[in-house]
């Protein structure tokens, strides 16, 4: 019953930005951790960025590290992916997640709810 949409993905030339929102229904972002994970065709889903509330602490992968930086607006119950300085394997369908469980939040298992996702695609 609880509910987080994506938006603002969309088609990119390398080296744009994008920036990514996911509103929460509710207040969850009083979750222990929001995420954002992607999965590109043919691949596995794959960790991008993560903000452990409690922790007030910020994960980036190290594929996005330097480019994508993950931030919130708690009076909105949003949370932001900005991608700059995009590349064509960035291309995914883009995910937010939810998790109210103290573990690793990298790991996509330990989210219990997820968007629809938000197509990003990075032409050459």
């Amino acid at each position: 019953q609880v509910q987080l949409v994506e938006s603002g993905g969309g088609l990119v030339q390398a080296g744009g930005s994008l920036r990514l929102s996911c509103v929460a229904s509710g207040r969850f972002l009083a979750a222990y951790a929001m995420g954002w994970f992607r999965q590109a065709p043919g691949k596995e889903r794959e960790f991008v960025a993560a903000n452990n509330w409690s922790g007030v602490n910020t994960y980036h992968a190290d594929s996005v590290k330097g480019r994508f930086t993950i931030s919130r607006d708690n009076a909105k119950n949003t949370v932001y992916l900005q991608m700059n300085n995009l590349k064509p394997e960035d291309t995914a369908v883009y995910y937010c997640a939810a998790s109210y469980v103290y573990a690793d939040n990298t790991k996509g298992g330990n989210y219990a709810y997820w968007g629809q996702g938000t197509q990003v695609t990075v032409s050459s």
